[in-house]
């Protein structure tokens, strides 16, 4: 009967996998519909702009609708907590830590944000709001269903397998990204209803959402072996270029900070910027999906445009983020990473007289790039290889590869997303257990079942007292309620044996006893328990005063209970 009940429940799961992604298919396609839209109607896609009867209105609308944009985008942030807009960064942390669901009105607002950004013209990815999206459509759904935690992450994984799998046309990546960058592990119970939600967002693509390919890439020769070494440095040279982007678009946002102006106007501080910058080069504006495809063919940008265009379209990227627009890292990594590579591209047909295999140049500039940026190279592979259907695309992209992603994660870090959440106290890159735990506050945990006594008590009072408590040792606390130190039963009784004892317990010696603010963190308290002889861990707020007590007993349960819980859940049994 158990099996059985295990088996629909497993059912259950994969159907509610199924139903978040169709959901979250239809969401990604509505929104990226909705993106174009706004581009054509706001002149800010290079159709649109090559269409329009009346060229002169150009500039004015190139500096005008930026702004405007950027001033919707300050003010929906202001709905929100934190002056920010949501993105991968969130998801990850909220089923890494376990600590719950993604909030409705953050995703909601997010959302709204991005699709005013990208409209807009801003140089921003709409992958990553995607992703955002999806999760917190999948974070909805079990919220309503009331499930637990365990299901939550998996229900949050199929919103952001959908999302991807939908916007790529790519089931593969879908799943694959969902658990290389969300859940960061391999487990039956999770893969199966992230499958589903994958395979649906691709069937709702491929008949729904016709925004054609992201590029095209004609049959073209093999790499001579030579070429694959050449394959290699462009990886390690990504890697330096990637890194570049991630610190210029967390540059950008410390600097932003420091500027005499609200949060609220800082977008459209941007977007005037963005704006000024586009009368020269018009191909930074939006997501840059013309650019990334007419990069790829050989010939259609000289070295210098493509160095310029390039190099601006970084800028304008770290410019958008940084100052307050929503959106993504994925979309102007993957244009930057394929104008870096046609570059290289370019050089060596220079030095060779070959462009049969400009292509390969294009797409490992393109994984080069992005790979270290989103920390997913078994993702960007699969891209890679779903779009174009080539082994071969692949083979050399997987060279590139190869030396990227080690060296932006020596340099850098894992992802951008990482390093995000290391800047906001969330380090992850020791492991998931020891996040959980940095995650879990001490406020949580703090008992009151301890003995506290004033420092002029005397040494047999103190003993009677500990010894009908049947604890081990005392708080000292003054008529202020100030911690003062922590005495042992130990040291008392030893003293008295030795008749060295003073009269009262506050001219006892003192040993230095670690103590912690609430806000401290359950991993804080376990890296200080080697230095704590006794039974608990003080608790003291800012002005020290005393709050209570964290047992050892009770860090090392809810320590080996996340443990429990993250080995059931990796290993199909959570």
């Amino acid at each position: 009967m158990a099996t059985l009940q295990g088996v629909i429940r497993f059912l259950g799961l994969v159907t509610l996998g199924g139903l978040v992604g169709g959901i979250s298919a239809l969401a990604a396609v509505n929104f990226v519909a909705a993106v174009f839209w706004l581009n054509d109607l706001l002149l800010m896609s290079p159709r649109a702009r090559m269409m329009f009867e009346h060229p002169q209105w150009l500039v004015a609308t190139t500096l005008a609708v930026p702004v405007a944009g950027g001033l919707l985008v300050g003010q929906l942030h202001r709905l929100l907590p934190e002056p920010r807009s949501h993105g991968p960064a969130d998801v990850i942390a909220a089923v890494q830590t376990r600590r719950g669901r993604l909030p409705a009105r953050a995703g909601v607002v997010s959302a709204l944000s991005a699709l005013l950004s990208l409209g807009s013209g801003a140089s921003v990815g709409q992958y990553g709001p995607l992703v955002h999206l999806g999760a917190s459509l999948g974070s909805g759904g079990a919220r309503w269903l009331r499930l637990g935690r365990s299901e939550d992450s998996i229900t949050i994984a199929c919103g952001v397998a959908a999302a991807i799998a939908t916007a790529f046309n790519a089931p593969l990546a879908g799943i694959v990204f969902a658990h290389e960058v969300v859940l960061r592990h391999y487990a039956l119970r999770a893969f199966a209803p992230v499958a589903a939600a994958s395979l649906i967002g691709h069937v709702i693509a491929i008949n729904v959402l016709d925004q054609g390919a992201l590029f095209h890439v004609a049959d073209t020769a093999l790499p001579r072996s030579w070429e694959f070494a050449v394959f290699l440095v462009i990886g390690g040279l990504g890697a330096l270029l990637a890194g570049a982007y991630m610190r210029a678009i967390l540059a950008v946002g410390v600097q932003s900070a420091r500027l005499p102006l609200p949060d609220s106007l800082r977008p459209a501080l941007a977007g005037a910027m963005l704006g000024v910058a586009a009368l020269w080069v018009p191909d930074i504006l939006g997501m840059g999906r013309e650019t990334l495809r007419f990069a790829t063919i050989a010939g259609a940008f000289s070295s210098p445009e493509l160095l310029i265009v390039m190099s601006l379209k970084l800028a304008a990227t770290a410019l958008c983020l940084g100052m307050g627009f929503g959106g993504g890292v994925f979309s102007p990594a993957l244009v930057i990473g394929t104008l870096f590579g046609a570059l290289a591209g370019t050089l060596v047909a220079s030095l060779t007289g070959t462009t049969d295999t400009f292509v390969f140049y294009a797409i490992c500039g393109m994984v080069a790039v992005t790979a270290p940026v989103i920390g997913a190279p078994l993702t960007t592979l699969l891209i890679v290889f779903e779009l174009t259907g080539s082994y071969a695309l692949m083979t050399a992209a997987l060279a590139s590869v190869t030396l990227a992603c080690p060296i932006a994660a020596q340099l850098f870090g894992r992802s951008l997303f990482d390093i995000q959440l290391a800047r906001r106290g969330l380090d992850l890159s020791v492991g998931r257990s020891q996040a959980m735990l940095s995650d879990t506050r001490l406020a949580d945990l703090i008992s009151n079942d301890c003995v506290t006594l004033v420092p002029d008590t005397r040494v047999a009072q103190a003993v009677s007292a500990l010894t009908q408590a049947g604890h081990g040792e005392a708080h000292l606390v003054d008529v202020e309620g100030r911690y003062c130190c922590s005495v042992t039963l130990v040291d008392l009784e030893a003293m008295r044996e030795r008749g060295d004892s003073p009269d009262v317990i506050g001219n006892c010696p003192r040993a230095p006893r670690p103590v912690l603010g609430p806000d401290a963190s359950l991993w804080t308290a376990v890296r200080y328990m080697q230095h704590v002889s006794g039974e608990a861990i003080a608790v003291v707020d800012d002005d020290n005063r005393f709050l209570g007590v964290v047992f050892e007993t009770r860090i090392a349960q809810v320590y080996l209970r996340h443990s429990d819980e993250l080995n059931r859940e990796e290993h199909g049994a959570g």
